[in-house]
Parts: structure tokens; sequence; C-alpha cells
């Protein structure tokens, strides 16, 4: 309940005060009457500030009919009653991220990956500024998968070298907005324009991975694919560096971040090629 549900229903109660509790202060049986009356006014103005509880939505889901899924999803999205709330977005997201898998071949459709990653977007932006992230929370599981799938495309891209940093860095991007540890997708950001000749964007962008890695103690509850990104950002940005010649600022980067990779095989490897 919000602070003007709350003022309405102390209006309210003020008034009854005035005009009638006198009255019913009479009798017992008056005195019942408005006690009833006062609680049911308290909980119809509970309820009605009590968002819906979806489940149109997750039948949907459960008969597998992902398009109607995010028609309708779409629209609570777009009613002024719910555009503020979180599920409606991710339910978009779920069922966006399924066409996508799907091979559906619509136009309607083809952007179904893209539009996933939207939805998913906005659910992070409305869940931080009006829940302190708990629906995210509730809903790991699936936007740790997402996540995932999101930072193999951006490995494909960069690894193909030339214009696919350009497009690692558009995807990149859209990390940055479906996590709450962007750290990784900024030294990713940064590798990919130092590659892209864009030296001056890099540089910002690793300052700022930097302040913000220098910020983390614990990475407990980071995501498999946030440590992920983390770990490529780091090694292609170093990489980008040594390739410039700026070995020491390649060994310093590194450094930086040994600590949460020390019993990773792959870091290690990878760190050696780098370093020597």
């Amino acid at each position: 309940m919000n602070n003007n549900q709350l003022f309405r229903i102390c209006t309210f109660m003020k008034t009854i005060s005035a005009q009638y509790l006198k009255t019913c202060m009479k009798t017992k049986k008056d005195m019942k009457t408005l006690f009833t009356l006062l609680s049911f006014v308290f909980l119809s103005q509970l309820s009605f500030g009590q968002a819906p509880d979806y489940d149109d939505l997750k039948i949907l889901y459960a008969d597998m009919n992902y398009e109607k899924l995010v028609k309708e999803a779409t629209k609570y999205t777009e009613d002024d009653k719910t555009k503020k709330d979180i599920l409606p977005y991710i339910w978009c997201a779920k069922g966006y991220y399924k066409i996508s898998k799907s091979g559906n071949t619509d136009d309607d459709f083809k952007n179904a990956y893209k539009d996933a990653l939207k939805f998913l977007s906005k659910a992070f932006k409305y869940d931080i500024k009006y829940n302190d992230g708990v629906t995210i929370e509730e809903e790991r599981e699936f936007i740790d998968e997402l996540q995932m799938s999101l930072v193999e495309v951006i490995e494909s891209e960069v690894s193909q070298g030339g214009f696919g940093f350009k497009r690692g860095y558009a995807w990149g991007i859209k990390y940055k907005k479906i996590t709450m540890h962007p750290v990784g997708s900024l030294y990713m950001m940064g590798a990919c324009k130092a590659e892209d000749n864009d030296r001056t964007t890099a540089r910002t962008l690793w300052r700022e991975a930097d302040d913000s890695l220098a910020n983390v103690t614990s990475m407990d509850d980071w995501s498999k694919a946030d440590l992920r990104i983390l770990k490529l950002g780091i090694l292609y940005s170093a990489s980008s560096l040594k390739n410039s010649r700026q070995e020491d600022a390649a060994r310093e980067l590194l450094g930086k971040a040994s600590q949460w990779f020390e019993e990773d095989e792959d870091w290690q490897q990878l760190y050696d090629m780098i370093i020597n």
C-alpha cells in the first residue's frame, strides 16, 4: 500500500469519526457495524494496491504458446495500471527468448532475441528503481540463462575480428543493461573499441571498468555469465594493450583480476600467453 492509499484511508476514517463516531458509540451493535465498515474499507484499499498474479501469462508459458504470451504480456506493459510492474516485462522476455530458440520464421518475430533483451533490460530498470532488485533475484535462473547466451554471442563476434568488434561492442551495450555487475561488459566494450581503432573511447571505458572493479569485494552473487564476460573482457583488453606495445599496462590490468581467477586453468593459460 502506497502513501496515497494510506492517506485516503486516514481521510475516510477522519470523516467517519467526525460525522458518525459519536452516534456509533451509543451501542455495542453500532460499534460492531463501524468496525466492520472500517475493516471493509481498509481491505478494499489494500487489495486495490496489489499487482495482478498474471496467472494468464503463467498458463500461456506452461502451454508453450509463446506468441500469444508476448502479445498478452505486452498489453500489461502498455497499461497505465501495470506498466511499472516488473513481471510482465519478465514474461515478455521469456516468451521472446523461447521464440528465438524455436526457429520461428514469422517476420513479426525476426528480432525475437533482441526483443527478449529489450524487455529484460526494462525489467532491470524498473525493478532496481521501484523494488530494490527483488524480482530480478527471484527470476535468477532464467536471467542467468539469457545472460550466458548473450556472452556466447559476444564471444563469437569478437573471435572473428574485424567488423566482429563493432558487433561485439553493440552486444556489450545490451549486456550492460541486463546485469547488476556491468564491469565485465565495460572491459569487453573497451577492448572492442580499441580493436576498432577508437582508443579514446576505449580508455574511457577501461577507466570506468577499473573504478568499478576496485570496489568489488566479493563475487559470490555474480552469475556465471558475469564472471565469464569479466574474464573475457580483461583478457581481450590486455591483449589489445600488448598489441599496441603497452605491455606494462597489460600486466597491470591482468594483475587486478588475477585474484578472482587463480584456480581457472583457462585464465592461467591465456594469462601466460599474453604476459610472455
